[in-house]
């Protein structure tokens, strides 16, 4: 569950290329033979609600944990920074709403340097919001929002400046990879990027695993909700008839492998009719939601090195539950 999602809300309805392609992503997922249904559409204006919820419950701690770290020590992050290059600018893959990194601008601009804020976000409201937002706060940053997915922005950000990149992948996103998928992110994050540049990454890290458990089962049922209301979106929006009573929430960790994995359980057996088409459920039948991948710092440094990084500094809360990694590019 990303920490940075938090703004994308849908606005405007989605345009007809964009419910083909969920249409087809929700076909594809509910005609597996392990069903599943693909995260990135949990965010519809009542699915930004609901996270937001989740993001206020005490049980889930990464969102104060990742704010320690950056409220705290950004100056010795940006001290890291200049040890290792005087002309650079931020780019930051996933802006969201940039509370959080805020604090490193701040203590950028202290510096004196001059660098530009390249925000990615693949919610044009997000990068609207921020480059009106972000000169009233910091009036001093110089704010180029780039509005798309990753790559194509991060290659963007490349052609704009020369300068080395300060690459910013915050909130744990990283996360909602399986392993061997994020190792494939960071190789490619890699051959987006020169040698000498730098990237900032969070990690959620293990620990106990009722902790971890909890965080993506609150008390109050907002995480229920929130993976129940993307069966509501399919009903809304792909003529779905899902009677959402008939499905149950089940998150599950292994704390061997790190794995926190989100479930919707049917409660009985039945068909239901998405665009047109019919799908049948058994009786306790799971759809596999989505992936909240715990690490270690052994498998965070192997994933560093696998992907042509060297990690320069690793800087934690003050329960070590949450790791922003330094790494640089070689």
């Amino acid at each position: 569950m990303a920490t940075t999602s938090v703004m994308h809300t849908v606005l405007v309805p989605l345009k007809q290329d964009q419910r083909e392609l969920f249409s087809q992503d929700v076909t594809r997922g509910l005609s597996a033979k392990n069903k599943y249904l693909e995260s990135k559409y949990f965010y519809d204006a009542e699915g930004d609600r609901l996270f937001q919820e989740i993001m206020r419950c005490h049980e889930y701690y990464l969102t104060n944990c990742e704010m320690e770290i950056l409220r705290e020590q950004s100056a010795v992050i940006s001290q890291t920074i200049l040890s290792h290059t005087k002309h650079f600018d931020v780019v930051e893959l996933g802006a969201g709403d940039a509370t959080k990194s805020i604090h490193l601008l701040k203590e950028l601009l202290k510096t004196g340097r001059d660098f530009t804020y390249y925000p990615v976000d693949i919610s044009g409201n997000v990068i609207t919001q921020l480059e009106q937002s972000l000169p009233r706060q910091l009036p001093a940053l110089k704010v180029h929002g780039l509005h798309g997915e990753y790559f194509d922005m991060l290659q963007q950000a490349g052609i704009l400046s020369r300068k080395t990149k300060v690459v910013l992948c915050m909130g744990g996103n990283i996360g909602n990879f399986t392993p061997p998928e994020a190792r494939k992110f960071c190789r490619l994050l890699r051959n987006y990027l020169q040698p000498g540049d730098i990237v900032i990454i969070g990690f959620d890290l293990k620990k106990h695993p009722q902790i971890i458990l909890d965080a993506y089962n609150d008390a109050a049922g907002f995480t229920r909700d929130f993976n129940l209301n993307l069966l509501k979106r399919i009903n809304r929006e792909l003529s779905g008839n899902f009677d959402i009573s008939k499905f149950d929430h089940y998150a599950t960790y292994d704390p061997g492998t790190g794995a926190c994995k989100s479930y919707l359980v049917s409660l009985e057996e039945q068909d239901v009719k998405v665009s047109g088409k019919t799908f049948h459920f058994g009786l306790h039948e799971p759809v596999y939601m989505e992936i909240s991948q715990k690490y270690d710092l052994e498998s965070i440094e192997q994933m560093a090195v696998q992907s042509g990084f060297e990690t320069v500094a690793d800087f934690f809360d003050s329960r070590r539950w949450f790791a922003d990694c330094m790494w640089l590019c070689v």
